[in-house]
């Protein structure tokens, strides 16, 4: 048995580029995991705080990722730890934590989704994770804590004022900026290009680089805006949603099929 677990998302960091997601919200059979590997995405935001995907989906969504190759992330509703536990033991390789505002709400996720020594989550054997094998314990959680990648996001100014804090959290691995309703709080809805938005992004890159955490974006999807945030270091991006794509490729192709026809 390897005594690793491999995450891509972790790979193409330390190679110098960008972890690309893909969001899943109205998608429910797995197959999806495979078609958004081909298509080039690392990770999957699987949604459980929009819409209605039951854990059941999600956690064998992220069964088929982890042999598709491709990082299952599983966003929970605001404080839901006990959901994001469920998640992880059914395969999910990392958590979600949507509306973050503190250090203190930080360290309660770390201590929920790691185990010991830097959490205290409850161990179960035969993990997705590990293909259902049995373990030594502390090969188990050494394995499992290495891979898994604990996220929060900051949707708040309060947020981005303790970004530093929340980046300095043990065992929190990645600040994954929810840009679309940190304008709606901040009184710019949608102006992605607004100084307020570009200088919480360059705080929360700064506090995540003093702290080595991941700095991640999502809710910009412009093309030149998206390239203009990554190169100030961001280094995840959501790249876009199962909706919104879904839709505006059929849109694109029921035109051009229209316009054959007129």
């Amino acid at each position: 048995m390897t005594t690793t677990i491999a995450n891509p998302v972790r790979q193409r960091i330390a190679q110098g580029g960008v972890a690309l997601g893909v969001g899943v919200r109205v998608a429910r059979g797995i197959e999806i995991a495979k078609l958004m590997k081909v298509a080039g995405f690392d990770w999957l935001f699987i949604d459980l705080e929009h819409g209605q995907m039951s854990i059941d989906a999600a956690c064998q969504m992220s069964v088929a990722a982890l042999d598709a190759g491709i990082v299952p992330l599983v966003r929970v509703p605001m404080g839901q730890l006990t959901m994001g536990t469920r998640c992880l033991d059914g395969g999910a390789l990392g958590i979600v934590m949507p509306h973050v505002d503190t250090a203190e709400e930080a360290r309660a996720i770390a201590d929920a989704f790691r185990y010991p020594p830097v959490g205290h989550r409850s161990i179960v054997g035969g993990l997705p994770q590990v293909s259902y094998a049995s373990l030594p314990l502390a090969e188990t959680a050494s394995m499992i804590n290495a891979a898994t990648l604990v996220t929060v996001m900051l949707e708040t100014p309060k947020a981005i004022a303790n970004a530093d804090a929340i980046a300095a959290v043990p065992g929190i691995d990645m600040l994954l900026m929810g840009c679309s309703d940190l304008t709606l709080e901040m009184g710019i809805p949608g102006q992605f290009e607004h100084p307020r938005l570009v200088a919480a992004i360059e705080a929360t890159i700064a506090a995540c680089r003093r702290h080595g955490k991941i700095p991640g974006i999502g809710g910009v999807y412009a093309e030149a805006l998206l390239a203009r945030y990554l190169r100030l270091g961001m280094q995840v991006a959501l790249a876009g949603n199962d909706l919104p794509l879904l839709l505006g490729a059929a849109t694109q192709r029921a035109k051009a099929m229209r316009d054959l026809t007129a």
